[in-house]
């Protein structure tokens, strides 16, 4: 005798599969696209007039007054990091999107409790899905220590859609005077000197001055979404004299508001660009709007360069959709290398030998609209041309790849990489 399933069981599974499809295509479309045209070139880098587009138009007002310092692989940008944390007195801000475990996380945990027992007021942002790896004792000790701990965007059923938007910046402040930012995350794969595949090349930036109350302010924007609280006094605004002469802006986008904030400022820095561009992307899936201004730069006389990882990478998908689409970059004059030694996760932009452009941000979709980013612009020449250097010095260690080498790549690979490209909206 044939099975007659019951029509409120039917119901109820017709219901359960709408739901699942909706809330898959909410988690899988990619994000509103806002910019649709071409930025046309108005002025030059070092015209007046992108400075003042750069801070109406875009971000917050351009501080002077500023010191910065490059820390080049984990020996040298842990410590400093960690020195930070044991020096507060007052507060410490920290957020970031990967913290997982290992030595380097138990040493972040203690400063991070010490400081706490202490009375210096301790405030830890972790991205729900980046902070997966986190053993469970430290974030009990940190709690137990008295460090408040948010985590960002844990997936609810009443909103699973925000899911996909996760917070990928990388801020730490300490006393609101000094500031860390640039592309490291709390795992034994940053520790290190870059000396092997277990050991990440990256870049990250020690602030000090007026700029830093700016990214202060970062925090603070992802801290009240996370916790309702909002931190303020001087406790975390000091004032803050001058340490430098270097001027910088602190520069963030977040879906929830100015998701395209962070895709035009890379689009306006290009178009102004005159001489040099030099493109450092650990994830680099440009999306139409990108890849034509990087070619209509080459078109117009610039040298543009880029670095991105090779074949030791965390993440083969990416690699794969970014070589599918280099073609028309290669025939257009683009140089593109891939870093050899170990997995090549920096995100720097460096342009004219004066804007230096540092932080959380990948050249690809998923940091252009879908994720919380956060990058320090940097206006000064000689800061530039030491990045210029760092550049020249990971370029020795890359592999150039002609056009003429990409087209004639194996046929099994472009389909494995045209395959990748379907989920660049995603990437």
């Amino acid at each position: 005798m044939k099975k007659t399933r019951h029509p409120l069981a039917i119901a109820f599974w017709s219901a359960l599969a709408t739901l699942l499809a909706t809330l898959l295509v909410l988690n899988l479309v990619p994000g509103e696209k806002k910019i649709e045209q071409h930025i046309e070139r108005e002025y030059g880098l070092h015209d007046p007039q992108f400075r003042r587009a750069m801070s109406v138009l875009l971000g917050p007002p351009i501080a002077q007054g500023n010191r910065f310092e490059a820390l080049i692989n984990g020996d040298r940008i842990f410590p400093p990091m960690l020195a930070a944390i044991r020096g507060a007195k007052r507060s410490v801000t920290f957020e970031t999107y990967i913290y997982w475990s290992g030595d380097i996380g138990r040493a972040f945990a203690e400063a991070l409790s010490e400081r706490a027992r202490a009375g210096v007021k301790v405030h830890v942002l972790l991205d729900w899905v980046g902070s997966q790896k986190i053993e469970e004792q430290l974030l009990r000790s940190m709690e137990e220590a008295g460090v408040e701990i948010r985590r960002f965007h844990k997936p609810s059923w009443y909103d699973i859609a925000r899911f996909n938007n996760r917070t990928h910046r990388k801020l730490l402040v300490a006393d609101g005077a000094v500031g860390f930012t640039g592309g490291v995350g709390i795992a034994p794969e940053w520790t290190g000197d870059a000396q092997d595949p277990d050991h990440w090349r990256d870049s990250h930036y020690m602030v000090e001055g007026p700029v830093v109350a700016q990214m202060q302010a970062v925090f603070m924007d992802n801290w009240i979404k996370a916790s309702g609280a909002v931190l303020h006094g001087e406790r975390y605004f000091p004032a803050i004299p001058a340490r430098g002469a270097g001027a910088a802006q602190m520069f963030s986008s977040s879906p929830s508001g100015g998701s395209e904030s962070m895709h035009l400022m890379y689009l306006l820095s290009i178009a102004a660009a005159t001489r040099t561009i030099d493109l450092s992307s650990a994830y680099f899936v440009p999306d139409d709007l990108a890849r034509d201004a990087l070619i209509a730069a080459v078109k117009r006389g610039v040298r543009v360069r880029i670095i991105t990882p090779g074949p030791i990478t965390d993440a083969q998908t990416v690699r794969g959709a970014s070589r599918a689409g280099w073609g028309p970059l290669l025939e257009a004059g683009v140089q593109i290398s891939e870093f050899q030694p170990t997995m090549y996760h920096c995100k720097v932009m460096v342009v004219d030998d004066l804007l230096v452009s540092v932080g959380s941000t990948n050249f690809d979709n998923r940091s252009f609209r879908l994720n919380d980013e956060a990058n320090l612009n940097i206006y000064d020449e000689a800061f530039a041309k030491s990045q210029v250097a760092q550049f020249e010095a990971d370029l020795a260690k890359s592999r150039t790849l002609s056009f003429a080498q990409w087209q004639d790549r194996p046929r099994r690979e472009k389909l494995m990489e045209h395959l990748a490209a379907l989920l660049s909206p995603q990437l």
